[in-house]
């Protein structure tokens, strides 16, 4: 990095000017004049600087650290806890607590925005029925004898079909059919004629796919005259510095009034980024993207629509529409064909939603005699257990512990982060994202590290460590800790988040199988759903009580289902049917009402004997 220029003084008391040199290969400068007194997190979060938090900017994950170079930032109350006294005379603060009362030169260190995601899951096949279909179209001039318009001369083409036709395609008609030599191909999504392009391109028809995660976005570009994935891609969600979860992101919109705005916009720019990515990759002009289906949970697609989260935070858990009206691809912000429409999934509830109907769809859990569990597991842990002839599902809050967010060393599944462990004879073998040294842990490390201490007996089966266990025992202030590599370690605080995490879950499917009438041996597969469910160890959950314990080969790691189900509507139409169907085949169970919740979750606290 260049030397650091000294900033000149402030032209006015009341604006101060900030500086972000963020450390990646193109070494990008950024600069903002804000108001003194705002703080260094929100700063750059206005001007599109990403800085590390899954807190939300409240000052209790301790992620979003920044080194200030030029100029002075007070060591805040809660600096102390996450640097050490070489850190803070270096500069190193916590952006959310450092208040920028003069000009700021600071340094902002890479945030990894690819983390390890599943970008395929558990799928049916179905028969390809997309709704984009293509006519090409031979036209007769008008004549005297002949004075149809030019509107009715096209859909008199298409008899067998009874279209609307947007205002938009009528702009440009007739300029269309003359330059052509009135060889036209229509383009037709569901009973809309959205477009009559030039000449025969009957042959190219595509389609968008979007799982819109509270982390990660992942996008699929499909080819609907063959049904295979041209392009995939993934990418942190640009809503991270509001928070890891939703809950943190409906506060944002509580606090702040232009926050709502704010989150839309960066949902907008997440999928538009993809869009452009997956696109070029297939070598596909976006506007040859018919239609776009979206899949997420509840809080993810309004606040990408712009609709009041605040409800959702609160007894009785409102949802603004089980079914949401009819939208575009533009109401994503999406810069596709200027009339695609966006499908959208129906929700069963306000923490059971279109992503875990999409995921159902996929995994075809109502159309199967066999009684099967699905969760998806994450901060908000969504349970399905049933069959074809009657289904439950409920949401289980596990809290951030899955998403390594409150950890003391978790970090996302990113370079760096260990995400297996194994201990045999007492020695610990790491499995390390990229094959780097150990930087931090993830949701599956954290799993495999607590599943291999209950098992080699430094933990018990209540959480504790056991003194004198293990060499690599130690304590950090007054807490007992593990160290698993060189400033890598596992705390006892650690070992209880993932505890209240599990329980919740267990506590869940266990409600699940009393209402079904049945014992958790009696189900006959498991599938562990989303990004995290991919990469975590069936052994491991069975060994901490997170999945009832059965054969390790009836638990299945399903990986992005709800992506499979986005693409599935994409491909067929049928299946968009069934998808509606969801809500009158599966039953939503309330668990936060429920007096039994309390006692069973207590008993799942500990591990299994």
């Amino acid at each position: 990095m260049s030397a650091v220029e000294e900033l000149p003084e402030r032209a006015a008391q009341d604006r101060v000017r900030l500086r972000f040199l963020q450390v990646a290969e193109d070494r990008a400068i950024k600069e903002a004049r804000v108001l003194a007194g705002t703080t260094i997190f929100d700063a750059a979060s206005w001007n599109g600087v990403a800085i590390d938090s899954t807190c939300g900017g409240h000052g209790t994950c301790k992620k979003c650290k920044v080194r200030v170079v030029s100029g002075s930032a007070p060591v805040s109350p809660v600096d102390p806890r996450a640097f050490s006294v070489e850190e803070l005379k270096s500069g190193w603060r916590l952006a959310c607590r450092a208040a920028a009362q003069e000009d700021l030169t600071v340094e902002v260190p890479p945030l990894e925005t690819r983390p390890k995601a599943a970008l395929a899951g558990v799928g049916r096949h179905v028969i390809l029925r997309p709704a984009v279909q293509k006519r090409y179209l031979e036209l007769s001039e008008p004549s005297l004898e002949d004075q149809a318009s030019d509107l009715e001369r096209v859909l008199a083409a298409m008899d067998d079909l009874e279209l609307r036709v947007p205002l938009g395609v009528v702009r440009g008609l007739g300029a269309t059919l003359r330059d052509s030599d009135w060889r036209v191909t229509a383009v037709v999504c569901d009973d809309v004629l959205i477009d009559v392009e030039p000449g025969d391109t009957s042959g190219s028809r595509h389609a968008l796919a979007f799982d819109l995660g509270t982390t990660t976005v992942v996008a699929t570009l499909l080819d609907l005259e063959t049904g295979q994935p041209m392009a995939v891609r993934s990418i942190l969600n640009a809503q991270q510095p509001f928070g890891a979860d939703v809950i943190t992101r409906i506060s944002a919109t509580m606090l702040d009034a232009a926050a709502l705005a704010l989150l839309q916009a960066r949902a907008h720019e997440t999928l538009q980024q993809l869009t452009d990515e997956v696109c070029e990759e297939a070598g596909i002009d976006p506007a040859g993207v018919y239609e776009v289906v979206v899949t997420g949970n509840v809080t993810m697609i309004q606040l990408a629509l712009g609709i009041d989260p605040q409800p959702l935070s609160m007894a009785p858990f409102t949802i603004a529409a089980r079914t949401l009206p009819e939208a575009r691809a533009a109401d994503f912000g999406l810069r596709v064909h200027e009339r695609a429409p966006a499908v959208l999934f129906p929700a069963l509830g306000a923490y059971v939603g279109p992503d875990i109907v999409a995921g159902i769809l996929a995994t075809g859990l109502t159309l199967d005699r066999r009684v099967r569990l699905f969760v998806d597991v994450g901060t908000n842990s969504e349970i399905v257990l049933g069959s074809s002839a009657r289904a439950l599902a409920c949401a289980a809050p596990a809290g951030p512990a899955f998403e390594a967010a409150q950890i003391r060393c978790g970090m996302r599944a990113a370079p760096g982060a260990i995400e297996g462990v194994k201990i045999r004879d007492g020695e610990v073998e790491l499995t390390v994202i990229g094959d780097v040294e150990p930087a931090g842990i993830c949701g599956s490390g954290l799993v495999d590290a607590v599943a291999e201490l209950v098992g080699a007996g430094i933990l018990d089966h209540s959480g504790r460590f056991v003194a004198g266990s293990s060499e690599r025992l130690g304590t950090i202030g007054d807490e007992t800790v593990f160290h698993l590599a060189d400033g890598v370690f596992l705390s006892q605080r650690d070992v209880r988040e993932l505890q209240f995490a599990k329980a919740s879950i267990a506590t869940g499917w266990s409600l699940l199988c009393r209402d079904l009438g049945i014992e958790p041996e009696e189900i006959s597969q498991v599938l562990l759903g989303g990004s995290f469910g991919s990469y975590l160890t069936p052994a491991s959950a069975v060994r901490i009580g997170l999945v009832p314990k059965l054969p390790l080969a009836r638990i299945v790691a399903a990986g992005n289902v709800a992506g499979e189900g986005a693409k599935i509507a994409a491909l067929s139409v049928t299946e968009r049917a069934a998808a509606h169907a969801v809500l009158d085949e599966v039953e939503y169970v309330e668990l936060s009402g429920r007096e039994d919740f309390n006692d069973l979750f207590v008993d799942r606290l500990a591990f299994p004997g």
